[in-house]
């Protein structure tokens, strides 16, 4: 098995020299639509709202596309591995520009929703291929560049997604959110058609696809995220429809591991928690999906009402860390190169948790450049912990076993997002309410700070709250600590290049 698949990725990168750069770029555009997705309609909701209605459920549009994307990475990864990652390359993007369109042209809030949905499980395919491909075509040694371009892309994306999606939405049309990813991703989807080519001998022509592992994984996924996104929201933690959807969740679970148990090829194989390594990566990232809801989530919250930034100075707080990130990242090579994969993760969680509890002893109200300094060094230490642990973990399966492994970590990083928005978004509205004397949630005291009716004494619990967040926060890193000290193997076994 190891020598085919080193054959296989030779045959890869042979099959692509000359056309590498082309390949990369489009890589680096689907990374990009995928990543701007996940934010740009943020700011675009009230003209949303106040053009197709729904106001009720138009949180559906992120968590519905998060949802397709999360329970779909696990599929997209085993259909990279038994067909190759160019024809899934290919449908996911297919179904990415398809939901654009769709959604551009929806009627009303329930198919804006249906299509945002559409778009997830093109996105599915894009987030998790692209950082498979990503290794196939670079050696061991030349990883963190590509790994490097890619953060650099994703982040940028991210934090620039919520200023296009206002400007399109104030001086253009909504719907042009929607429409401006056609092109780019037309040009992505033709760089892959032309320039990557895989050896015919990768796709298997009788593969066996787990389809009722699939549709059992999508069925669990979607009901326990679906709990998580909607619980302490649309309903309270201990009503009827939380405890229905977390039980029917839980009964789902067991079904997911009786299917995968005697299927022929499951979706998600038993070997990706049984292997130290990928386990202990695997818990690691989602533990970091679960402390990065404070600063995305919380901060700008906190610049606006506590430090009384406009929005786009407050914008600029978060920003911060995306200079800081892919250099250290960039960077991290150096490091792991002498001190390992684990203990350069270690090293960059630790000073992730000591800065992240800083946060809580900044003083109130505080400069706006106290925050953004702890969000440089926060990027710094991010960049340093989650690049060695892809750039390792990928490399200590072949080709064949890669996007299976990838999609896993992807996954568990998303699903500890979605964990993170609903525990610390549980933990802040706890501390106003505890505060206030129950007078409003995070989003209410939100709304009244919006119109500057809030007294002094609101804006001094948000801080609290979002200082709670923080200290949790930090909890979180220091979990990922102990994970990589207690369970990561000290070498990464990784493969021959």
């Amino acid at each position: 098995m190891g020598s085919t698949s080193s054959a296989a990725q030779e045959s890869l990168r042979a099959a692509t020299t000359g056309r590498r750069g082309a390949v990369v770029a489009a890589l680096m555009l689907s990374m990009a639509l995928a990543a701007l997705d996940s934010t740009i309609v943020s700011t675009a909701v009230p003209q949303i709202v106040g053009d197709l209605g729904g106001f009720s459920v138009f949180s559906w549009l992120f968590s519905g596309y998060l949802l397709a994307v999360t329970v779909t990475l696990p599929l997209y990864g085993k259909l990279s591995d038994t067909f190759g990652r160019k024809p899934v390359l290919i449908v996911g993007s297919v179904l990415f520009l398809l939901g654009s369109l769709l959604c551009a042209l929806a009627w009303n809030m329930g198919a804006l929703i249906a299509f945002r949905i559409v778009q997830g499980l093109g996105g599915g395919a894009l987030q998790g291929t692209v950082q498979t491909l990503a290794a196939d075509l670079y050696p061991l040694k030349e990883r963190p560049r590509i790994q490097a371009r890619l953060s650099t892309v994703w982040a940028v994306s991210a934090v620039a997604g919520p200023g296009i999606g206002g400007v399109l939405a104030a001086y253009a049309d909504w719907r042009w959110i929607f429409l401006v990813n056609l092109p780019i991703g037309a040009v992505a989807l033709w760089l892959i058609v032309r320039h990557l080519h895989e050896p015919e001998r990768e796709i298997v022509p009788h593969a066996r696809v787990d389809w009722a592992g699939a549709l059992a994984v999508f069925a669990c996924g979607g009901v326990l995220l679906t709990a998580l996104v909607q619980g302490g929201v649309a309903w309270p933690w201990l009503s009827a429809p939380s405890l229905a959807l977390c039980g029917t969740g839980l009964a789902l679970v067991a079904v997911v591991v009786w299917v995968e148990r005697r299927a022929a090829e499951p979706i998600i194989p038993g070997w990706v928690w049984r292997r130290r390594t990928i386990a202990a990566v695997n818990l690691a990232l989602g533990a970091l999906g679960l402390l990065m809801v404070a600063p995305t989530v919380f901060l700008p919250t906190y610049a606006q009402s506590v430090l009384g930034l406009a929005p786009v100075a407050a914008g600029f707080v978060l920003s911060v860390w995306t200079l800081s990130w892919p250099v250290s990242a960039a960077l991290s090579q150096h490091v792991y190169r002498r001190i390992g994969f684990r203990n350069t993760a270690m090293l960059g969680i630790g000073a992730a948790a000591l800065v992240l509890l800083a946060f809580p002893f900044l003083p109130y109200p505080g400069r706006a450049w106290q925050p953004a300094l702890l969000m440089l060094l926060l990027g710094a230490a991010l960049g340093l912990f989650q690049l060695p642990l892809i750039v390792g973990v990928q490399s200590t399966v072949g080709w064949a076993e890669r996007g299976t492994t990838t999609a896993s970590v992807l996954f568990c990083r998303q699903t500890g997002q979605t964990i993170g928005a609903a525990v610390f978004g549980a933990v802040a509205n706890g501390v106003l309410a505890a505060r206030l004397g129950g007078a409003g949630d995070l989003d209410s005291v939100t709304r009244a700070l919006d119109s500057g009716a809030a007294p002094e004494a609101t804006r001094q619990a948000i801080a609290e709250a979002v200082h709670a967040v923080y200290l949790g926060a930090s909890c979180a890193a220091a979990l990922a600590f102990a994970v990589l000290l207690f369970l990561a193997p000290r070498k990464f076994p990784v493969l021959g290049d």
